[in-house]
């Protein structure tokens, strides 16, 4: 069986210019996933999926860089379209998805959900946050009763993907055009790996974030 995981990564990114390359802690950003993937132990090969040559300066070994169609980098592209034309380029039994923008992802949960695809029946995994506080959907709550308020703790948690990664089997993405099965595996991240990058305020969150990480001084936050 063969096991793949690759990293999709634009440079030309707009809500924030340049961020994947950014100083984050005195380290480029796309470094903390590049050297948490090259640790994984269940993985045969390694991909960084990216147009832009610049990309193989950061690229520690044990990643390969495969370039992809610049036409990809379109605001407008849609995740499905860049997993669709990695599997053209990458045969593979199950691909493993991981993303620069959430730094903190822990080699610790790759290899655990990467056992239940590998080993345990499940077709897929994806990461997730736990919610258990008062959720509201299109102007109603969701997990509670508005006239009957009961503690948070006993509330029915609501669960929100991280994005922090995604492991599917080939199959299922090539029946269903979908990164998540029919049986999947979540896997519960804690708030530090839910940590995902995508704006000026996100960045400052998780250069506090990776300096508390590094110190352990939780004055820092």
């Amino acid at each position: 069986m063969k096991v793949v995981s690759f990293i999709p990564i634009k440079l030309n990114n707009q809500r924030l210019p340049g961020k994947n390359l950014m100083l984050l802690n005195k380290r480029p950003l796309c470094d903390y996933i590049f050297n948490t993937i090259i640790n994984v132990s269940l993985l045969d090969e390694n991909y960084v999926y990216c147009s832009d040559e610049r990309i193989k300066e950061y690229l520690p070994h044990g990643i390969e860089y495969l370039k992809r169609d610049s036409c990809l980098d379109s605001p407008d592209t849609k995740g499905t379209d860049i997993i669709a034309s990695f599997l053209k380029d990458i045969e593979a039994d199950i691909y493993l998805i991981t993303h620069v923008t959430q730094p903190f992802t822990k080699i610790d949960s790759l290899e655990f959900a990467l056992r239940k695809v590998i080993s345990e029946g499940y077709d897929s995994a994806f990461s997730a946050v736990e919610l258990q506080d008062y959720c509201w959907y299109q102007g109603k709550p969701v997990n509670y009763d508005i006239n009957n308020l009961v503690p948070t703790q006993q509330l029915e948690p609501v669960y929100m993907e991280t994005g922090a990664f995604y492991i599917f089997k080939r199959e299922v993405f090539e029946s269903s055009q979908r990164r998540i099965g029919d049986n999947p595996y979540m896997y519960i991240v804690d708030r530090f790996e839910a940590i995902d990058i995508d704006t000026r305020e996100d960045f400052n969150i998780a250069e506090a974030a990776a300096l508390f990480l590094e110190t352990g001084n939780e004055r820092v936050l």
